[in-house]
C-alpha cells in the first residue's frame, strides 16, 4: 500500500461527542448561552478535532509551499517567474508579511521549494523540488500523475515530522507565479463551474490581462480534458507542485488530529483535492478567511466552510491563516480559562 492510500485510510471523522460536552462547557460559562457566536463553534470544531472536551493551547506552525508554473508564459500573472524564487528568499530572511506576522503569533514558519524554476538553495529553505517548476499546461499535463502523488507524500511527511515536534495547530499557505491560474483551473474541473466565474485577476492584472488567462485555462482544458470523478488527475494536468504538497499537508494533518487552518484560493484549492481524495478530511479543515478571488468563494461553498475573517485579502503565503491562528486560541482560552457560573457565583437564568 502506498503512503498516500495509508494515510487517506487512516482519517477518521471528527469526534461529534467531544464537540457535545464543549458546547456544554461553553454553556455553563458567565454568558447567555451561544454569546459568543462563532467564537464558541470555533471552540466546538477545534475539540471535536482533538477529540477531547478541553483541548490543550497547541504549538503552531505554517507551512508555506513555493513552485513555478510553466502557464507564466502565457502572460496570466503582473509579475514574471522569477519573483517566486525572490519572495523565497524574502521568506527566508525573514522580511515578508508572513513573517511578520507569524511572529506577532509566535508560530513557527516552514518554507518548503516544491520547485522552483532557478534551482537556487536557500539557508532556512527545505529544498524538495519536484521539477523546475510545473510545465505549460496549454500543451500537456503540467506534470505526470507519479509526480503529483510525490508532491501528497511529501506533504504528508513534512506534517508527520510537525507532529513528532509537538505542533498542534497548522496553517498553510503558498508562493508561486501564476498559481491562481492553476486553482482556477482546479476549481473549474472539480466544482463544475464556467472557467470565467472562478478566474479572477490574481497578483492584480488589468482586464486583458484576465482574458489571457481565462484563455490559457480554457485551452488546458480542451488540450488535458482533466476528469473530474478523479482528483488525482485533475491535479496532475492542471495543477501545481505546491498545490500537491499542501493538499498533502491537509491530508497528513487530518490523519494526525491536527487542526488545518487554510488560507486563501491556492490553499483552498489544495483542500479541495485533498477532500476529494479523503471526504473524512473536510472535518479538520477551518477557513480562516474569505479572499476577493471569486473562485474561492466557489471553494468554500462546496466544501460548506465558513470563513473567519473577511478582510479583502488577497496575498497568500499563509498571512490570513496566521491571523485567524488568534481566533482558535482565543475560543480555547475561554473554554479553559473563563469562569463557571457556578464558580463565579453568578446566577444562571439558562438564558
Amino acid at each position: 500500500m502506498t503512503l498516500l492510500a495509508e494515510i487517506c485510510r487512516s482519517i477518521v471523522p471528527v469526534d461529534g461527542e467531544a464537540a457535545r460536552r464543549t458546547r456544554q462547557c461553553l454553556d455553563s460559562k458567565t454568558k447567555p448561552r451561544g454569546s459568543l457566536g462563532v467564537l464558541e463553534d470555533l471552540a466546538c470544531q477545534t475539540a471535536s478535532i482533538y477529540g477531547t472536551a478541553a483541548p490543550p493551547l497547541p504549538r503552531k506552525a505554517v507551512v508555506v509551499m513555493a513552485a513555478d508554473h510553466g502557464v507564466a508564459e502565457e502572460g496570466v500573472s503582473a509579475y514574471p517567474s522569477e519573483v517566486t524564487a525572490q519572495m523565497v528568499r524574502n521568506f527566508a530572511t525573514g522580511g515578508a508579511a508572513i513573517n511578520v506576522l507569524s511572529r506577532q503569533a509566535e508560530a513557527h514558519v516552514l518554507v518548503v521549494d516544491m520547485g522552483i524554476a532557478s534551482g537556487q538553495r536557500q539557508s532556512a529553505v527545505s529544498h524538495v523540488p519536484l521539477g523546475p517548476g510545473t510545465a505549460n499546461f496549454t500543451h500537456g499535463a503540467a506534470m505526470s500523475k507519479e509526480a503529483a502523488v510525490r508532491g501528497l507524500e511529501i506533504g504528508i511527511g513534512m506534517t508527520t515530522e510537525l507532529a513528532a515536534e509537538g505542533i498542534g495547530l497548522i496553517g498553510v499557505g503558498d508562493m508561486g507565479i501564476a498559481n491562481t491560474t492553476s486553482a482556477s483551473a482546479l476549481t473549474a474541473v472539480l466544482c463544475g463551474e464556467a472557467v470565467e466565474l472562478v478566474t479572477g485577476r490574481g497578483t492584480g492584472i488589468d482586464d486583458a490581462g484576465r482574458q489571457r488567462k481565462i484563455r490559457a485555462i480554457e485551452r488546458a482544458l480542451a488540450v488535458n480534458r482533466p476528469d473530474p470523478a478523479d482528483a488525482l488527475d485533475t491535479l496532475a494536468k492542471v495543477g501545481g507542485f505546491e498545490i500537491a504538497g499542501l493538499a498533502g499537508v491537509v491530508l497528513g494533518a487530518s490523519a494526525r488530529r491536527i487542526p488545518v487552518l487554510l488560507d486563501g484560493f491556492i490553499t483552498g484549492a489544495a483542500a479541495l483535492i485533498a477532500v476529494r481524495l479523503c471526504p473524512a478530511a473536510r472535518g479538520y479543515l477551518i477557513a480562516s478567511h474569505r479572499s476577493v478571488e471569486p473562485g474561492h468563494q466557489v471553494i468554500l461553498r462546496e466544501l460548506r466552510l465558513r470563513p473567519l475573517l473577511d478582510l479583502e485579502m488577497r496575498l497568500g503565503e499563509g498571512t490570513g491563516a496566521v491571523l485567524a491562528m488568534y481566533l482558535v486560541e482565543a475560543s480555547l482560552r475561554i473554554v479553559r480559562e473563563m469562569a463557571t457560573f457556578t464558580t463565579a457565583g453568578v446566577t444562571d437564568t439558562g438564558a
